[in-house]
């Protein structure tokens, strides 16, 4: 059983608590928001079980950084990610004519069942100037819902379809040629108090995982207000690896945690992907939630627990 309750404000949110504790484990949000901040659906907060926040909202130093949301930072010239944009040899620029949006159009399902919740969503999106670039359906699904371990899980499901009579261009700032900077696509945004946190990958650790592939990466952090730590578990589908029918582009990992705390399974690190007129690009990802510091057996654990 999910043990969740929904709640939807229409035109708004949609809230999901344990209600056992009240606990209010996340708030999927789809009112749009500032232009300069490239609007999108976005999750926040997110809360583990214990209660304690494991998201960050418009920080002072990226404002457009909200939670755990789809981005794309560098699509055919546009700039789905927010804020400034990068460019090569000139570094980061104020280039509001290059910040496009997400756009919610409809839900297809909303609804608790015995063992998830699910957000069915349809999206649009757009450049600046507005026209019609590509369609989303999105599937949020939060599952396996677990007060003994303290875990909760939720599975991210995107399949963008380009709308363009022309190809659509994923990139990042490493493919545009800044180093270490590969970040787009699903991107979660840690609390400010989870700087410097703890970053470990199936057989190794540290920040030196930016850049390499790995089928999941998880991060943990020590909460401010309340004694504890959290860990969040990042793990990409196996499918995720291939384009349409053929093609391996495999995801490279952005992660830092400093100066603040982020991951992303990135879509485009080194090299940009292009996704063909009518073609879909579908991606699926899961993030476990858990209170306390997961160790790397114990995740592994977890995962062979919980496939596919």
């Amino acid at each position: 059983m999910t043990g969740l309750r929904l709640v939807h404000a229409h035109g708004e949110r949609i809230t999901l608590t344990e209600p056992a504790t009240g606990v209010e484990v996340l708030s999927y949000v789809y009112a749009p928001e500032a232009a300069w901040e490239a609007p999108k659906p976005y999750v926040h907060p997110m809360r583990t079980l214990a209660g304690d926040v494991v998201t960050d909202y418009r920080p002072n130093d990226h404002r457009w950084h909200k939670g755990l949301q789809l981005t794309a930072s560098h699509l055919s010239g546009a700039n789905l990610w927010g804020g400034n944009s990068y460019v090569h040899g000139e570094g980061y620029l104020e280039l509001p004519e290059r910040v496009g949006s997400m756009a919610h159009v409809a839900f297809d399902e909303v609804a608790v069942h015995e063992d998830r919740a699910v957000i069915a969503e349809r999206l649009t999106w757009h450049p600046y100037s507005g026209e019609l670039w590509a369609d989303e359906r999105r599937l949020i699904e939060v599952h396996d819902v677990d007060r003994e371990s303290g875990s909760w899980a939720l599975t991210w499901t995107s399949a963008v379809t380009n709308r363009r009579d022309e190809p659509l261009r994923f990139g990042s700032p490493t493919s545009a040629g800044r180093e270490l900077a590969g970040y787009t696509g699903l991107f979660w945004r840690g609390p400010r108090a989870f700087r410097d946190g703890r970053i470990i990958g199936p057989e190794s650790e540290g920040p030196g995982l930016m850049g390499e592939q790995a089928p999941w990466l998880a991060f943990s952090g020590e909460h401010d207000g309340s004694d504890g730590h959290a860990t969040l578990v990042f793990a990409h589908a196996p499918e995720n690896d291939h384009l349409g029918a053929g093609g391996a582009h495999p995801a490279h990992w952005f992660v830092r945690n400093e100066p603040f705390a982020g991951v992303a399974p990135s879509w485009a690190f080194y090299d940009e992907l292009e996704l063909a007129p009518g073609a879909t690009l579908t991606r699926r990802y899961r993030v476990v939630v858990a209170d306390g510091v997961w160790e790397r057996e114990e995740i592994a654990k977890y995962l062979e627990a919980h496939p596919w």
